[in-house]
């Protein structure tokens, strides 16, 4: 447990200061040079309308070209490609639950998420894509200008060409703001990473605006942050690689005043960056967790049925199988496997002020399908109904604060869905709340926690494997928040 006085940040990378002051530009923009923000809604509900989607459930025996691999039970493609549904045995030193087994998807391709950026009267503006993905609650999210695995993307399904891909694969037609390795979901994916990209082109560049397609700047983004299942998992992680752009504030409400302070690299924080470095580095050696693929035939405690598999305990999540059909996709029918979550989760960012500097708590947290043991997460990341029986000395930490937070003092909130390709109906409550006092969320923390300003987050966010997928998208949600006109 470390605590420090609050002191100057460590040496950061040069930041292209041209690039801070256009993407301030952008965040201050509420309305867009195309759609206007009230406009939106309508927009998308249009886009829905424009085409005809369908998602049912059916048995795992009418999945087409999926079966389930004679001796491993594994479930597979007939392409060898896309991805399989494998076993996981995981073992950890820490926490009620130190061993146990699951299945597991295992993608090794690497796809891409990215956003397009151009200019209009002065204003970045960002290329978003109105996108059907069978497991959305909803089906049609705003999704990244290019959001494609390598199947989709050198078409193994032998179906229509990704739209802007070459923007972002192959010989360079714009600028690169951001491009890094980032995990996707540990609990379910096993060391599984999507390259995370942002580039820009000349404002006089001629892009095409096809169908589905909408320019609009992150201000706008901000306000639609706000809002449940609008904006996807795969946007939400690439937002997040833009650098933060605190407003100066001046309505007498300290926690904007704290959290434009955050947001700025130029004040301090509670723990220098190479301290902070050096306590997940340590965070990472001191953990002893083992993950080994095992066949999905052979996993204790897991049954499969005609349509689903299970655990036998009733908890964490099926395998299901869908058959789809979405009039807007490069391929337009299809089925597979969906991963479905028994019950909705929280993920929460516990906040306090230092000094006038906003902190977040983040949790050095173990996920069985990590790269390199543990990344950083919200304060909380679970379901809570799967710790709803355990004894209060077994019960996450912070997860009681966060479930009984008074809502005076939740600073946000909204109901997010995680990916909507392999994921069906995964929604996490996502929030930030404003800790009441030391007893709640200790300066001095427990093992595994540590407070962080959102500055600091932001220059980890550039490199991979630091923040989980859960903890970028609160942090672009904070951004939102410090864009957010009050």
């Amino acid at each position: 447990m470390l605590s420090h006085p609050l002191r100057s940040p460590a040496l950061r990378p040069r930041e292209d200061t041209g690039l801070t002051d256009r993407v301030a530009r952008s965040a201050a923009a509420t309305q867009g040079a195309h759609l206007r923000t009230e406009d939106f809604a309508e927009w998308l509900a249009g886009r829905g309308r424009a085409h005809r989607f369908r998602v049912e459930r059916i048995p795992f025996a009418a999945l087409d070209g999926w079966s389930f691999e004679e001796g491993t039970g594994n479930l597979v493609h007939a392409s060898g490609k896309f991805f399989t549904v494998e076993g996981l045995r995981v073992t950890s030193d820490e926490g009620p639950y130190r061993a146990w087994h699951q299945p597991i998807i295992k993608q090794p391709e690497v796809g891409i998420l990215g956003i397009l950026v151009k200019e209009f009267d002065g204003v970045p503006h960002c290329l978003m894509q109105a996108k059907m993905e069978p497991g959305n609650p909803n089906l049609l999210q705003l999704s990244p200008t290019v959001q494609a695995t390598r199947s989709n993307y050198t078409k193994v399904h032998k179906g229509a060409d990704v739209k802007y891909i070459e923007y972002f694969n192959g010989p360079r037609r714009g600028r690169v703001l951001a491009d890094v390795l980032q995990s996707e979901h540990g609990s379910w994916f096993f060391r599984k990473s999507n390259r995370n990209m942002i580039v820009e082109v000349d404002a006089d560049d001629d892009v095409p605006l096809y169908d589905d397609f909408c320019w609009l700047t992150l201000g706008q983004l901000a306000e639609l942050l706000h809002r449940d299942n609008v904006v996807n998992m795969d946007s939400r992680t690439v937002l997040a690689c833009f650098p933060p752009t605190g407003r100066n504030t001046s309505d007498g409400d300290s926690f904007a005043h704290a959290l434009a302070r955050s947001l700025d690299p130029r004040f301090g924080a509670l723990l220098a960056d190479t301290e902070l470095l050096s306590w997940f580095t340590a965070e990472r050696a001191r953990h002893d967790v083992e993950a080994e693929r095992v066949p999905l035939a052979e996993l204790p405690g897991w049954h499969r049925t005609e349509d689903r598999i299970s655990s036998d305990s009733g908890r964490w999540f099926d395998v299901v199988a869908v058959r789809v059909h979405a009039e807007s996709r490069e391929v337009t029918g299809w089925t597979q496997p969906l991963v479905r979550p028994r019950s909705k989760g929280v993920a929460a960012f516990l906040t306090r002020s230092f000094d006038g500097v906003l902190h977040v708590l983040v949790h050095a947290r173990v996920e069985g399908g990590f790269l390199d043991t543990v990344e950083l997460a919200p304060t909380v990341q679970y379901a809570p109904d799967n710790y709803a029986d355990l004894p209060a000395a077994d019960r996450p930490p912070f997860l009681d604060a966060v479930l009984d937070a008074d809502p005076a003092r939740i600073r946000y909130e909204a109901v997010h869905s995680e990916e909507g390709g392999r994921f069906l109906d995964a929604e996490n409550r996502y929030l930030v709340i404003e800790a009441q006092d030391e007893r709640q969320a200790p300066a001095d923390p427990p093992a595994g926690f540590a407070w962080a300003t959102v500055a600091q987050l932001s220059a980890l966010v550039r490199h991979g494997h630091y923040l989980n997928v859960q903890a970028r998208t609160l942090l672009a949600c904070l951004n939102a928040m410090g864009a957010r006109r009050t």
